[in-house]
């Protein structure tokens, strides 16, 4: 069986290790040897193994009928939706770690895909190496699940980790995160949440079976988090996290990118450095969590050949996914309960009169006092806060 490779960067030259590397396990897998036979990419890889298979134009291997599976591990939505789009009219499977396209495209993917009578599978979009889309859609699909919360962005969670160990500047990590080869030279993605919001996009999408836009999720980074931040979390006992989050209320969900401070006795406080983990919670399995490698060349690509195994066992069948084009209106984030942190200027009493009693965290930093409220409703701290000059705000779970 071929298979074809649309991108040789980090993940694209993972898979092929991973297929060349694994190539008689994975052949008593799929009861047949994979071969790679394309690489499609601009560079021409002189002296490499690979050298021979590359091939400039996708044109090349949509039209070999004796092409099965196609890897794309580009990135960005264009032109991987062109060659994806085409590879799938032309039967071909495919499977990408694409997130930007699966959260802009998914629906109509998979929809081609289904009309092709082929495949179109993306687990390594979401946690990299974990496996997460495969369990929610086959081992949990007897659940309505009821909460999704994950760290899913090994930049952010490692500069959130170091910036606690060490007491340093987010600046200074993101810096030393860039030259470690963890955080790109353009990091935006990563540390606005961008990253995340559309990770958590493509899972809300699939447990509710409509097109969830990406855009429509409350997004907020951690650019904006000092280590006086972190000293406040510590002097409470807390770390702090970028979550995604998505959870069910009445027949919609509410999703949401931001830090947080989280308690020991949460199920992501622990989850340190480059690793992700995503916390899922179904009306009949209660609380599971899924921890691992979520990024990286090997780890990445493990995911991808999974799908290529998944795909070469049911070459001539569809995989039913329900993800429906329709848009699913998610419900107002301001609804939401919970606690809140927050840094001021405004003195105890002015404090204490607009939130009533609060837990006050003290001798942080000169000219202010930090405080975490009661639970309540995004829109009624945000009616409190008014009332106080707040320096800071960052929630609590």
């Amino acid at each position: 069986m071929k298979v074809a490779i649309m991108g040789f960067g980090t993940i694209g030259s993972g898979v092929y290790k991973v297929l060349t590397t694994n190539e008689d396990v994975i052949a008593k897998r799929v009861g047949e040897k994979l071969e790679v036979a394309y690489v499609l990419d601009r560079r021409q890889f002189p002296g490499e193994p690979w050298e021979q298979l590359v091939v400039d134009d996708y044109n090349i291997i949509a039209n070999d009928p004796s092409v099965d599976i196609v890897v794309e591990t580009m990135g960005g939505v264009e032109p991987a939706y062109t060659f994806v789009k085409a590879m799938l009219e032309h039967g071909k499977h495919v499977t990408t770690s694409n997130k930007a396209l699966v959260a802009d495209k998914g629906a109509d993917l998979i929809k081609t895909a289904r009309d092709n009578n082929v495949n179109f599978l993306f687990e390594a979009s979401v946690g990299g190496g974990i496996p997460i889309i495969r369990p929610i859609l086959e081992c949990l699909t007897g659940d309505v699940i009821e909460e999704i919360s994950g760290i899913v962005n090994g930049t952010t969670n490692y500069i959130m980790t170091k910036m606690t160990e060490d007491g340093s500047e987010f600046e200074d990590v993101l810096k030393e995160a860039q030259e470690l080869g963890y955080a790109e030279k353009d990091p935006t993605a990563d540390i606005e949440g961008h990253d995340a919001q559309r990770k958590i996009a493509i899972l809300t999408s699939l447990i509710c079976g409509q097109q969830v836009e990406y855009t429509d999720i409350p997004t907020e980074g951690i650019s904006n988090i000092s280590s006086n931040d972190i000293k406040y979390a510590k002097a409470i006992g807390r770390n702090i996290k970028l979550l995604a989050t998505s959870t069910a209320t009445g027949d919609t969900y509410v999703a949401r990118v931001a830090p947080y401070l989280l308690a020991p006795e949460h199920p992501l406080f622990a989850v340190n450095d480059v690793f992700n983990a995503i916390f899922v919670h179904g009306n009949m399995l209660g609380d599971g969590m899924f921890y691992g490698s979520g990024a990286g060349s090997l780890p990445t690509a493990s995911a991808v050949v999974g799908d290529i195994v998944e795909m070469a066992r049911h070459k001539d069948e569809n995989i039913f996914l329900e993800w429906k084009p329709e848009k699913k209106v998610l419900a107002d984030a301001s609804v939401v309960e919970s606690a809140f942190f927050a840094r001021t200027k405004s003195s105890k009493s002015d404090v204490e009169g607009a939130f009533g009693k609060v837990e006050f965290v003290e001798g942080i930093v000169d000219g202010e006092v930090g405080f975490v409220t009661d639970v309540m409703t995004e829109a009624d701290y945000e009616s409190k806060a008014a009332a106080l000059d707040i320096v800071k705000m960052i929630r609590v779970r």
